[in-house]
């Protein structure tokens, strides 16, 4: 997969693919990660990429020619899949988003700022909006990192145990069970039993009726989606 992200402050994502799985994924070659600064693409030699929006009102607009310019330059050199910008107004992304795009080949990101960008870039380019929450980051580069790391660790290969991208919450519309590790008693809290009694269908039976209470107790919402 290879994965362009836009932006006009591209400082902010250099920390997110530089380290543990997605550094790893990309040094497999499994995944291309290119961060693109939109002010490369400015429409003068002042670096703008910005301007008023008409009408009036607070907050800047990124322009539709230095975006243009360069979602153009690559469309012109391979395919893509889903361009996709990062909007508050998004659909809500989710792991069922996450799944369909982690078996695509190529993706453009966009990051907005400021007050967005101008409606025109929306209507000719984008393919896919996508928000990470109700609420408003100071732009795009945040969520469009949260994004990337959610689809690029079900790439097949990218984690070095496949199943735990399977066991995920979210992935059968239930929140994960509870997981323990060693000690097996910790100041009077012990392990539960069945996890120690090397029964595989007997536990695997204990992690769904857990992974089902605790979406019952904390996300009851998911079971709507889920055939009990």
């Amino acid at each position: 997969m290879r994965v362009d992200i836009i932006t006009c402050v591209p400082k902010l994502l250099e920390s997110p693919f530089n380290h543990s799985i997605l550094l790893r994924a990309q040094h497999k070659g499994i995944v291309e990660i290119v961060v693109h600064d939109l002010r490369d693409y400015a429409i003068n030699n002042h670096k703008q990429v910005d301007d008023y929006a008409f009408g009036g009102g607070a907050g800047m607009v990124l322009m539709i020619e230095p975006i243009a310019k360069i979602i153009n330059q690559l469309q012109s050199e391979r395919a893509y899949q889903e361009v996709i910008y990062m909007t508050p107004d998004g659909k809500l992304f989710d792991q069922k988003t996450a799944n369909r795009l982690s078996l695509l080949g190529n993706l453009i990101v966009l990051c907005g700022h400021y007050k967005g960008v101008d409606e025109r870039v929306r209507e000719r380019f984008i393919t896919l909006e996508l928000s990470i929450g109700d609420y408003v980051l100071s732009g795009g580069e945040l969520a469009a990192a949260v994004i990337i790391d959610a689809v690029v660790r079900l790439i097949p290969n990218v984690l070095s145990d496949e199943t735990s991208a399977l066991t995920d919450s979210f992935q059968d519309s239930l929140l994960a069970p509870p997981v323990y590790t060693r000690p097996a008693e910790y100041e009077g809290m012990k392990v539960p039993e069945i996890l120690l009694s090397g029964h595989e269908a007997k536990i695997e039976e204990w992690r769904f009726e857990q992974a089902l209470k605790r979406t019952t107790e904390r996300r009851p919402d998911l079971l709507t989606n889920y055939d009990i």
